[in-house]
This record gives structure tokens, sequence and C-alpha cells, in this order.
């Protein structure tokens, strides 16, 4: 098995395991880390992104994954997370391909890629059934997700994932 296939393999485990400073270890301190509902996001905030959602998600998250494929410089990897979103707690089935980048023995870039329109249906309900396929939802959830993040940055002070 290449080493990275390895590392992404101790990635979802420590997902898994509901381990975000496990997750977040294999990061390289410049992570870039970009998908639908985060946008575009790097460093501490990705690394931070991680704890928050493993958090909120509780002992109830479930994460399953499969079809790792790594080489020297890029890598690849299916993924389910299964959770209740929100104050209304809907079940959510997310189905995620993620895309890596290597440098040095971890990961520079993660791109994560789902369907943002499947995910609001379940996530928001009628809400996310009506406008969930817009670009204007699309933004309304990033813009949403950057403040939640930075509010559980500041509450945390996770100045340990800085860097």
């Amino acid at each position: 098995m290449h080493p990275n296939e390895t590392l992404l393999h101790q990635f979802y485990t420590a997902f898994q395991e509901h381990n975000p400073a496990g997750m977040s270890s294999l990061y390289h301190k410049n992570i870039i880390f970009k998908d639908p509902a985060f946008g575009s996001i790097r460093g501490a905030r990705a690394k931070s992104m991680w704890h928050m959602l493993i958090e909120r998600s509780g002992s109830e998250l479930e994460v399953s994954f499969s079809d790792i494929q790594a080489d020297d410089y890029h890598g690849s990897a299916k993924w389910t997370a299964t959770y209740f979103y929100g104050p209304k707690k809907r079940k959510v089935v997310n189905h995620v391909v993620g895309v890596f980048s290597f440098q040095n023995g971890s990961i520079i870039q993660h791109n994560d890629y789902f369907d943002l329109y499947t995910w609001s249906k379940q996530a928001l309900g009628l809400p996310g059934y009506l406008l969930g396929w817009t670009k204007y939802m699309q933004q309304k959830i990033q813009s949403k997700t950057s403040v939640m993040l930075s509010k559980y940055m500041q509450d945390h002070n996770l100045k340990v994932l800085k860097g």
C-alpha cells in the first residue's frame, strides 16, 4: 500500500472514531479545504471545521469509506456520513468523493464533492427542496457555515490548531 493511501486510511479512521485532532494532524499547516457547504477555507479554519462538525454531530455520526487510491502527489476516496442536522434533527446521508494532494507526507489540499441540492433537501427540509439548487442558497449556506465556524473557533479558543 502506498504511504499516502495509508495516510488517507488514517484520516478516515480518525473520522470514524470521532477524532478530529487525529484528522487535522494529517493536514499540512497550509491546508486548503474546499466543499460546497464551506467553500474554500485554509489552515486553522479547515482543521477547526472537523472539530466543530464532529462535536455537533455527536455520537450519532456514522462514517464509512472506500475506494482509497493514492500516489506520490494525489489521492481520492469515497465516503459517506450519516448524521442528524440542525435543531429539527433531520437525518442526512451525505455521499462524498474526496480528492487530495499531498506534500511532504501530509495533506496539503482536500476537496470534497457532493450534491448540495441533495444535502439541502435532507438537512433543510422544504426550503432546501425549493431553493437548494440555486446559487443563492449555496451562498447562504456558505455564509452561515463561515459564521458558525468563526464563532466555534472563538468560543473554543482553538489556538492549538493555528499553524
